[in-house]
């Protein structure tokens, strides 16, 4: 491919090669829809006609079959290469951008042509001004190499696939999966050993594993898990069928069939921000349906970005308020991208365990010691699969969450540059240093008017007491001596903690991600390395 000139992107349009990939991406219900009335026509085929001939049919029809249906991952990927060209364009045209307001604070003019000169009406020419020159015609270069790189990486994959149409979009792999508790550095060494076709092979035929196995790249987990939507809806609407034709009328029924519903009403939303064109691309690294149910979701690739945050949130998260809980991550996102536009940003929502439902659910380690392993493997699983310089890693736990990251951190080790502790009860921690990230990246924030500041600890026995009475009476806590002391340890908003402590305006429990919130701004600026 030729060199991206400075008129070319100017004039490119990110956009647009979103919505060309999201097209791409959207055949594959039609696709699905075509393999399935093949198989419906070969039940019927066989159901009325028998012999060599209709064997031999049924072969053709289900040989038709497999190869339409490989087509879907392929449909995908190329929706997933083109949502990455067009993130790299953007970030590309925020550097050139910023070169030429560069230029023009030093009194320089850049031409049509991408030249860079003083504009004598102005300034006139100087040592000063000609370091100036050198500077800008440099970040002009930067802005440009990472168009061209951006342009070249998105060709070359799209060959592969044009080519692949042509010799079989899947192939079977060498027999083998990695073993149930094999590293991701293992798995990923596994996976980068198959040839394309085979990829696709295992993810069209076995995407349950390839979906949620850490270490697999971020782009093949979201093909499988894409191809799994359809039935995990499925499950809900079999389980609310179940509800209807077996539980008898009551308020026991009308609760769990609520709870269907809204786990409905939320994975419907979820898939809807799927298919969007919207900026940035959605991943889905992982989905369940079962109990209050779990999700992973990354808004942009973080195996290609630069800045890279988990947020795991707390109480009463769930399948049904996934969407909100996205929503808080992409405003992360965009006020990284505000304040860096010229630096690539993921966030991802880790919400790969039972959250607590209950106050008293709360008020004990026990959810967040059972997530620990998973959050541990997923943050290993990014550091294997990231492309390129390692992107710096920020995790971010809110409430109940914070005390599942504090205690990864502290038992299992968090591959994570920065933690990051907001509205929390407590970490399982005395103190930052034992949470085995760099000095000076630990950071803590807590409204003014969170209700977490009651989260006193008491002793068993008038634990029990309290929880006999009412709920909120655990919420409240006793005192203890020093007024540090949280439910899950030492108070990591206090600054005898040893972490950072950024500052939040008023908003309750959940007011950190409001516009306007200083807090917002805390936590993106910890996200970039500012």
């Amino acid at each position: 491919m030729n060199a991206v000139g400075y008129r070319q992107l100017w004039a490119a349009n990110p956009g647009g090669w979103r919505a060309a990939g999201a097209a791409w991406a959207g055949l594959t219900g039609p696709v699905r829809g075509r393999v399935d009335g093949l198989g419906g026509a070969a039940g019927r085929l066989r159901g009325g006609w028998s012999g060599a001939a209709a064997t031999a049919a049924d072969t053709r029809l289900g040989g038709l079959r497999d190869e339409l249906a490989s087509v879907t991952p392929a449909l995908i990927e190329a929706d997933q290469v083109l949502a990455d060209l067009a993130g790299r364009l953007v970030a590309a045209k925020a550097r050139l951008g910023e070169a030429v307001a560069l230029a023009d604070a030093a009194g320089l003019v850049v031409d049509r042509a991408g030249g860079v000169h003083v504009d004598p009406a102005r300034v006139q020419p100087t040592e000063r001004t000609g370091v100036a020159t050198a500077r800008v015609a440099a970040a002009l270069r930067d802005a440009l190499d990472r168009a061209g790189a951006a342009d070249r990486a998105a060709a070359d994959r799209l060959d592969e696939l044009a080519r692949a149409a042509a010799s079989g979009w899947a192939s079977p792999p060498p027999p083998g999966r990695p073993d149930p508790g094999a590293s991701p550095t293992v798995v990923r060494a596994w996976w980068s050993g198959l040839t394309p076709a085979q990829r696709r092979w295992l993810v069209l035929r076995e995407p349950a594993l390839v979906g949620h196995l850490d270490g697999v790249p971020v782009a093949a987990r979201d093909q499988a898990n894409r191809l799994l939507l359809g039935s995990r809806r499925a499950e809900l609407l079999a389980e609310r069928q179940r509800l209807l034709a077996r539980v008898p009328p009551g308020p026991v029924a009308s609760v769990r069939l609520r709870a269907v519903a809204a786990r409905l009403a939320g994975l419907d939303a979820l898939a809807e921000r799927l298919t969007s064109a919207g900026e940035p691309r959605a991943y889905l690294l992982g989905l369940d349906p079962a109990g209050e149910g779990r999700v992973v979701v990354a808004l942009g690739d973080p195996d290609q970005a630069d800045r890279v945050l988990t947020y795991v949130p707390g109480t009463t998260a769930g399948l049904d308020d996934a969407p909100g809980d996205l929503g808080r991550a992409a405003r992360v996102l965009d006020r990284c991208a505000a304040l860096a536009p010229g630096e690539r940003s993921a966030a991802v929502l880790w919400l790969d365990y039972d959250a607590p439902d209950f106050l008293h659910e709360a008020a004990s380690a026990g959810q967040a010691r059972d997530a620990s392993p998973a959050l541990h493997r997923f943050q290993e699983g990014l550091r294997a699969t990231h492309e390129g310089p390692p992107a710096r890693q920020t995790v971010l736990g809110h409430s109940y969450g914070s005390l599942v990251v504090g205690m990864t951190a502290r038992e299992h080790g968090l591959a994570a540059d920065a933690l990051v502790f907001v509205g929390s009860p407590g970490v399982g921690a005395g103190n930052a240093g034992e949470l085995g990230v760099p000095p000076g990246e630990v950071w803590a924030s807590r409204a003014p008017d969170d209700v977490i500041r009651l989260a006193r600890p008491v002793d068993e026995l008038g634990r029990e007491a309290l929880f006999g009475t009412t709920p909120l009476a655990a919420v409240l806590g006793w005192p203890d001596r020093t007024g540090h002391e949280l439910w899950f340890g030492h108070d990591p908003a206090d600054s005898g903690f040893g972490g950072r402590v950024f500052r939040s305006g008023r908003g309750g429990h959940s007011g950190y991600w409001d516009p306007g919130n200083p807090a917002l701004d805390g936590m993106a600026r910890i996200v970039l390395g500012r």
